[in-house]
């Protein structure tokens, strides 16, 4: 039902959760990743540094403060996949469509993330466990 209402969404980026994002960050740069852009996101409470990989990007997230989503996270699950992210179109009516097909959405409206991009989360219950983000492109 998901990929129907995105209408051929593209794999945007996939986020990742760590204790330590400088760690973090080099371990990637050793797999041969270019520098990060890093973003400090207060209204979502996490620092993330964001790697170019091919037309998408690699976000590795780490808590700021201690009552957030990915804060709590951190703590149940500790390090790993977060989320995965796809590109659509028309980000405020693909979050209508999915609504109304019975979608549970975390963001009923366009918010702003990294980049200036504007973006959405799926619960994960709608969506086979995994957390989505959609993230309007061009």
């Amino acid at each position: 039902m998901i990929p129907e209402a995105l209408g051929q969404p593209a794999l945007h980026h996939v986020g990742i959760v760590v204790h330590d994002l400088e760690a973090a960050v080099a371990r990637y740069r050793t797999l041969g990743f270019g520098e990060p852009e890093v973003f400090d996101v207060p209204d979502q409470g996490v620092r993330v540094a964001s790697f170019h990989a091919g037309p998408g990007h690699i976000e590795l997230l780490t808590p700021t403060v201690p009552d957030t989503g990915v804060a709590r996270f951190l703590a149940a699950r500790g390090e790993g996949m977060h989320h995965v992210a796809f590109g659509v179109r028309d980000l405020r009516g693909t979050l209508r469509r999915l609504a109304e097909a019975g979608i549970e959405l975390i963001d009923a409206e366009p918010r702003r993330g990294i980049h200036d991009w504007r973006i959405a989360f799926l619960h994960p219950r709608s969506c086979g466990g995994v957390l989505v983000e959609l993230v309007e492109v061009e």
